[in-house]
């Protein structure tokens, strides 16, 4: 099925029929119908309101305490990705306006934020915390409307995790001399960051909340696709009373992220996003002095041993790739499924997809929501393309997708070689790739044929083999009879071409200190 082909719809069920209450969180009401063949079930629309959300026709960038217009006035459109409509216009910052954030930013450093005691610090990060929470409904729809990802997400994951971060790492604010960097460990000074699209609000906690705790002062570039969380970010540090420079946003596409990459008064770097992007940025570093952490792509393996809890294995399977429409850097995008119970998984994959809802982001009870931007769509269809054209088998399942919007249906290909583009590239949308073993030490060597390292995951009943397979998989992240679990205390990251350095935990604030 190919994306934008079908009559517009609302998101129905892709498989009618299916007395599933599973991927709904309850707030829809089920409808019973006749059919021919007997009782079929459907879920009754459950929209969040828009009306919490109250949005500007216009945004400027967030400088020294204030939203101010960008020094050249160019502007740009945001659009809801489910609709095509557009929400706001917002400014598109310039080299002028990341020598204003920087300078805001130093001066901060220097004057108020350095000096002040560590204790003092953590008041704000606790503030901003629970301001977070208190506005989370506020932010979950903003997020969904800016993204296209589910209402469900967004409330149950990326709020409360954002939240979250910024808990944790105020505790450690006061702490730091007895993390295990020395007796006096120091700021390293402004840093520079930027973030991508796929979580635009969780992404700024993870890097926001360790540098303040750790006595920086940052400069934020969000992506140009989802600026708005950031920006309603920035409005509550205003709220929490934190003072003016200690935290910057600049909007912008990519030449305002490379103009604060590689501005002298930037002391650290810190970029999640594309593998390419990541090699640029380190060229552009290389002999600056500049520390630089990278959290970039994956082409992460979820390994589904003979002995696994098939159930519970193909939720983590669902979870792994179809959680935000695949638009995750450590989804786990190629399914090794040992060759006995390959079809036995595969068939019951199937089944459970069918239960899977797509539409509105907004709606409750959505499962699948829409893909970020025209491009990113486009280059999902060019790879399930290349896939096909390659020999393998791709399957959807019925689904009827929106008329207006950016979708794509939750697939899945099997027969699937090691040579072929989608076994190899990223995708970065809903689409797996499966392939089989026979031996746990096959299984090892097609998870590592992969120039990422960013994650894993494994299915089995046996302890000893999730060790041994652990020690052995090249991931910095190794999940087991699970899949994309994360807390605030548990470092994150990759090796080889996932990047280098770590964000949560008490590895993450290694970063931004100068031991």
């Amino acid at each position: 099925m190919r994306p934008g082909t079908e009559a517009e719809g609302t998101g129905k069920p892709l498989m009618k029929g299916a007395n599933d209450a599973r991927g709904a969180d309850g707030g829809g009401a089920l409808a019973e119908t006749a059919g021919t063949t007997g009782t079929e079930w459907e879920y009754a629309p459950a929209p969040e309101s828009r009306d919490v959300v109250t949005l500007a026709p216009e945004y400027g960038l967030f400088l020294n305490g204030e939203f101010v217009p960008a020094a050249g006035g160019a502007r740009f459109a945001t659009v809801n990705p489910a609709t095509e409509e557009p929400l706001a216009e917002v400014a598109e910052a310039g080299a002028e306006d990341v020598d204003r954030a920087v300078a805001a930013a130093r001066e901060a450093y220097e004057r108020v934020w350095g000096p002040m005691p560590p204790a003092e610090r953590a008041k704000y990060l606790y503030r901003i915390a629970r301001v977070l929470q208190e506005r989370s409904r506020e932010f979950a729809v903003l997020e969904s409307l800016d993204n296209g990802k589910p209402i469900k997400e967004t409330r149950d994951v990326d709020v409360p995790l954002a939240a979250a971060h910024f808990f944790y790492h105020a505790g450690w604010a006061d702490k730091l001399e007895y993390a295990g960097f020395g007796p006096s460990p120091r700021p390293v000074g402004v840093a520079g960051q930027i973030i991508p699209w796929n979580f635009p609000l969780l992404m700024a906690a993870w890097k926001l909340a360790p540098a303040l705790a750790a006595g920086n002062t940052c400069v934020l570039k969000p992506a140009e696709t989802t600026p708005l969380t950031a920006l309603l970010l920035a409005q509550v540090c205003q709220e929490a009373g934190l003072p003016p420079g200690v935290v910057n946003v600049l909007t912008g596409a990519g030449e305002t992220g490379a103009a604060l990459v590689a501005h002298p008064g930037v002391d650290k770097v810190a970029f999640t996003g594309s593998t390419e992007v990541g090699k640029q940025i380190r060229r552009t570093l290389a002999g600056t002095g500049k520390r630089l952490t990278l959290e970039l792509g994956g082409k992460a393996a979820n390994v589904v041993f003979d002995d696994a809890p098939v159930e519970a294995a193909v939720e983590g399977i669902v979870n792994g790739i179809f959680f935000n429409q695949g638009h995750v850097c450590c989804a786990g995008s190629r399914l090794l499924v040992q060759e006995s119970v390959a079809d036995t998984v595969t068939d019951r994959l199937r089944e459970r997809l069918g239960t899977l809802r797509l539409g509105d982001p907004l709606d409750k009870n959505t499962d699948i929501g829409a893909i970020n931007s025209r491009q990113q769509l486009d280059k999902i269809s060019e790879l399930a393309a290349a896939g096909e054209a390659e020999g393998a088998e791709r399957w959807s399942p019925p689904c009827q997708l929106p008329g207006r919007g950016y979708w794509f249906p939750p697939t899945v290909f099997t027969g699937v070689a090691q040579s072929h583009r989608i076994a190899r590239e990223e995708i970065f949308g809903p689409v797996l790739s499966v392939l089989t073993f026979r031996t746990p030490e096959e299984a090892v060597t097609k998870a590592n044929n992969t120039p990422y390292g960013l994650s894993a995951g494994v299915w089995t009943d046996k302890g000893s083999r999730i060790l041994w397979l652990a020690q052995r998989l090249r991931a910095g992240v190794v999940w087991a009879n699970t899949y994309n679990r994360f807390d605030p205390a548990s470092p994150f990251g990759g090796y080889r071409e996932s990047g280098f350095g770590r964000e949560g935990g008490r590895h993450g604030l290694a970063a931004y200190l100068d031991a």
